[in-house]
């Protein structure tokens, strides 16, 4: 696995927990085990590794569940977003795609764990493709546009959670 010298930023869907990188590795790939298919709640988890020592939290830290004696998982306890896989002994933790506030920039190399994989993933990329939001429900997304508590996909210099249950 590659080292490769990129800095990357991302974090959690309200933007209580935030994360910079300034390395990444070239192991992107798409996990179908169980326990990342839970954790992802979705049919694979996208992941891409930062070294350890590369990477730190730049606003509040991720919540930690052990899902194994050899692995932590990171999310934040406000929104739930799913940010991370660690293992304890390898020294980088494979992030969630999704979390990164560019996910184009990792595009998998591999899928891992297949004797877990859906029996129709390879048929994804044939169903139909609805098109954008706007072109499905204009008023609906504009709706969401406007009360929307996402953070941004950038870093802030402040910002102030919103859409909490008090």
């Amino acid at each position: 696995m590659k080292r490769i010298g990129m800095e990357v930023s991302g974090g959690c869907q309200c933007g209580a927990v935030r994360y910079r990188a300034t390395a990444m590795f070239d192991n992107s790939h798409l996990c179908h085990c169980r326990m990342c298919q839970k954790a992802s709640g979705n049919i694979f988890a996208a992941l891409v590794a930062a070294p350890d020592d590369a990477l730190s939290w730049t606003r509040g830290k991720p919540s930690i569940w052990k899902s194994s004696a050899l692995v932590e998982r990171g999310f934040c306890a406000n929104c739930g977003t799913p940010l991370f896989f660690h293992h304890l002994e390898n020294g980088r933790t494979n992030l969630m795609i999704g979390s990164l506030d560019d996910p184009h920039a990792f595009s998998p190399h591999a899928n891992t764990c297949t004797e877990n994989m859906v029996a129709w993933f390879d048929t994804i990329t044939g169903i139909e493709n609805t098109g954008a939001t706007e072109n499905n429900g204009a008023d609906w997304a504009a709706a969401i546009k406007e009360s929307s508590n996402q953070h941004p996909d950038h870093d802030t210099t402040s910002w102030a959670v919103r859409g909490r249950d008090g």
